[in-house]
């Protein structure tokens, strides 16, 4: 896979919920931080994600905020 965007989090999927037309996946990346994304249905279909695959959070972003 090649892709643009650099803050590319491998992790392992622990959860996939889907609802009526988004379903959260949730990505253990380690360290006790677990990256949750809401998806379509659709694409967790597609990219046939199941709990115990192996995946990337992969997040692109033109602003972050940080705050303290």
């Amino acid at each position: 896979m090649k892709i643009s965007a650099r803050n590319q989090l491998k992790g392992r999927i622990v959860g996939v919920a889907k609802g009526q037309t988004t379903a959260h996946v949730r990505i253990d990346i380690g360290g006790g931080v677990v990256v949750t994304a809401s998806i379509t249905n659709e694409a967790v279909d597609d990219l046939g994600l199941q709990t115990g695959d192996e995946a990337y959070a992969i997040i692109k972003a033109s602003d972050v905020m940080v705050a303290k």
